[in-house]
């Protein structure tokens, strides 16, 4: 089996979802997460994880949504007059300089919720970050270890090791963060060796098709 390079994987997709300062999406809407927050999903991600459920259009970025700039997207997200938005749906790091003007025309007042896999994070990425006080940023592990984080997204076993960088540089530079994880797909005891604090624990949604992906990868739970 092939396995990805989300290295490789990134500079492909960015050049069909992001565009100077524009980025694509492929919808707007109101949700119920977090207690009410304004959401906007995005295309694109430089993983492909065996239980996403948005691959249809995540993964297909040149077939879905459309770009838009910083301020219709901040535009939007006041228009619902929610505490909290958020950018969800793809990995909302792959268009860097859009991020940060997006996030320049969100009043302080209210709370940016960042959802991520983290592997885009380096240190000059970070600290673009940190001057944002009313930035949360939500990292999604995807595995517990390089052979587990291959088994579900696809990509090396090595870029594992990313998204533990990044937790670590999000405490670095105190910026407000929390890692999640879905236990369903672990041995209990396996994340409790990830020594992570405040670690926010995700429901597994048996959707069929995710349900046949993993048969037919024969996949078993718990992972190892």
């Amino acid at each position: 089996m092939t396995l990805l390079n989300p290295v490789e994987l990134t500079k492909k997709v960015r050049a069909v979802v992001c565009k100077d300062n524009l980025r694509k999406y492929y919808r707007f809407r109101n949700t119920k997460f977090y207690g009410g927050c304004a959401t906007a999903d995005c295309l694109g991600c430089n993983l492909r994880c065996i239980y996403c459920w948005s691959q249809k259009k995540v993964w297909k970025p040149r077939s879905f949504g459309q770009f838009y700039a910083p301020k219709e997207v901040a535009t939007k997200f006041l228009s619902y007059k929610q505490p909290l938005v958020r950018i969800s749906g793809g990995e909302p790091t792959l268009c860097r300089t859009h991020l940060i003007k997006v996030l320049e025309l969100i009043p302080s007042s209210i709370l940016f919720i960042l959802e991520t896999n983290g592997l885009l994070f380096d240190e000059s990425y970070i600290r673009d970050l940190s001057k944002f006080t009313n930035l949360f940023v939500r990292v999604s592990l995807k595995g517990i270890n390089d052979n587990t984080f291959q088994i579900i997204t696809g990509a090396q076993g090595k870029y594992f090791s990313n998204q533990l960088k990044a937790l670590q540089l999000l405490r670095q530079y105190k910026i407000q963060h929390r890692a999640a994880i879905i236990p369903d797909l672990f041995i209990q005891g396996d994340i409790a060796n990830l020594d992570i604090k405040n670690i926010e624990y995700e429901s597994l949604i048996s959707y069929p098709f995710i349900t046949k992906a993993l048969e037919k990868k024969g996949i078993e739970l718990p992972l190892k």
